[in-house]
């Protein structure tokens, strides 16, 4: 049932979709990720841990959602969750603060340099690696024995590049392709255990990586990716986050290896449509989270590995 956090201070209602919920989100501290753990709090998740890198915003996002979400206790996690061992205890603490987990937000991930396949640098190569798919591996099987008490759930972070393939970052989409066909695998394997697992591919999302100013894109890249939308526009960390909240709500129960396409039609598209649209169609609707990270910092800052 909907409840409310106390409407004279001005605090969000709680809508309920979530209501009892223990979820653990990766990469929370900003973007999707931060607007993803927003939404959790504000459908009645009663616990949340947010993890991320160490130099990640995590402990304001946790102050921001309680502050305006008291009924949802947070905690934080901040190691390379590339890491076996640092995945492992990430889960533990999720458990060993709220007592089981219900869910595994995998959105944890890096696109730290956009250049031609020929003049791509292994390291940053590497960094892809490590972190979008060494990380979601090692979170997803040490996240299953609980998911399994609870029949619980996943839902990773795939994209459209994963379906398509970009030029410019050729190597990236390969890592979400991988998301893609891990959260299929682990749908098919562990049903007989009451699991299910998802995955959501945006296209451009309104993050520090689609601007030029504060992601690896330049001028020409910027505009074409918003404007091969059918929209003519970036979608909000909001309208991501959205999806997740379905997908990892009891709503979805007959939905498990799904591939879940927000992306404004760019996968469909031809040219740039966007350029065609109007004004007031391009404009990005408000939300109703409010939100401090939607476009933070460089998402080139990724560990070595």
């Amino acid at each position: 049932m909907a409840s409310t956090n106390g409407s004279s201070n001005g605090q969000a209602q709680r809508a309920g979709k979530l209501d009892g919920k223990v979820a653990l989100i990766t990469g929370a501290g900003e973007g999707i990720g931060e607007a993803i753990a927003h939404k959790f709090a504000y459908e009645g998740a009663s616990g949340l841990l947010l993890a991320g890198l160490p130099d990640d915003p995590l402990d304001e996002v946790k102050a921001d959602i309680e502050e305006q979400y008291p009924g949802t206790a947070v905690e934080t996690f901040a190691k390379d969750l590339g890491v076996q061992e640092n995945a492992e205890a990430a889960v533990k603490a999720a458990v060993d603060a709220f007592g089981k987990l219900d869910v595994l937000v995998n959105n944890a991930g890096v696109l730290p340099k956009l250049a031609e396949l020929h003049e791509y640098p292994v390291e940053d190569f590497e960094k892809l690696i490590h972190n979008n798919i060494y990380t979601a591996f090692h979170m997803t099987r040490a996240a299953l024995p609980e998911l399994q008490k609870t029949r619980g759930n996943i839902v990773s972070a795939g994209s459209e590049a994963g379906w398509n393939g970009s030029p410019q970052f050729a190597p990236y989409g390969p890592t979400k392709a991988y998301i893609h066909a891990l959260m299929k695998g682990v749908a098919g394997e562990q049903g007989q255990y009451g699991v299910r697992a998802n995955a959501v591919c945006p296209g451009p999302v309104d993050t520090s990586w689609t601007h030029k100013e504060t992601g690896p894109m330049d001028a020409d890249a910027e505009e074409t990716i918003v404007f091969s939308t059918a929209f003519g526009r970036r979608g909000t960390t909001e309208e991501i986050a959205n999806v997740y909240a379905f997908l990892a709500s009891d709503e979805a129960s007959y939905v498990t290896g799904a591939l879940w396409l927000v992306d404004g039609a760019t996968t469909i598209v031809h040219g740039l449509p966007g350029k065609q649209v109007p004004d007031e169609i391009r404009q990005e609707p408000e939300g109703k989270l409010t939100l401090r990270f939607q476009r933070a910092s460089d998402p080139a800052d990724a560990p070595s590995t």
